[in-house]
């Protein structure tokens, strides 16, 4: 993929589009609502272009190759924004260790309740982010200490993804050495 630019007159000239007769090798994409289909083609045909197919097998290759370089962007997409919810719980977590201290036990739930809102606003307005942050701040919570609240309440679930991620790399990598293997041996 590093190499010299080419326009786009040479790049339609040697570009390897999946011929007709192998086009039953790449079904549509299965797509998440929010993902682009035009997105998904051009990480496809990027990949075609790279890999330059001569074979059945080789497109066959390319196409999963294209699928997985699909799934670990989505996964990565997924798992930070997974990470990004996890923050509003990390945030929450530091809230009630400052404002439940000390709370008379009939008023814990009230004083939950309130917490979980104020994590909420965290979100959604960004004054009430400042002002919780620096709040957050003065009683010792600072960036890396929420940053570790998030790893330690998503563990699981984060694991999960690193688990989807790896095998899907371990997976495309394999297939590009197939065809690099079977490319040399020819």
């Amino acid at each position: 993929m590093n190499g010299p630019f080419q326009t786009a007159h040479e790049l339609t000239a040697i570009t390897p589009t999946l011929p007709v007769e192998f086009e039953v090798l790449a079904p549509p994409p299965l797509l998440l609502p929010g993902e682009r289909l035009d997105q998904y083609h051009a990480l496809r045909q990027a990949i075609f272009d790279d890999l330059a197919p001569r074979s059945a097998i080789e497109w066959l290759h390319a196409v999963d190759i294209a699928e997985l370089s699909w799934e670990i962007q989505r996964y990565r997409l997924l798992r930070h924004r997974l990470l990004v919810t996890y923050r509003q719980k990390a945030i929450e977590a530091a809230l009630r260790t400052i404002d439940l201290v000390g709370i008379a036990p009939g008023f814990e739930d009230e004083a939950d309740y309130y917490t979980r809102q104020n994590a909420l606003s965290w979100r959604l307005d960004p004054l009430a982010t400042t002002q919780i942050e620096e709040r957050l701040a003065s009683y010792g919570f600072d960036q890396h200490s929420i940053n570790t609240e998030v790893y330690v309440q998503a563990r699981e679930i984060f694991l999960l993804f690193e688990g989807l991620l790896n095998t899907a790399q371990a997976r495309r990598l394999l297939l590009i050495r197939e065809i690099k293997k079977k490319r040399f041996l020819v």
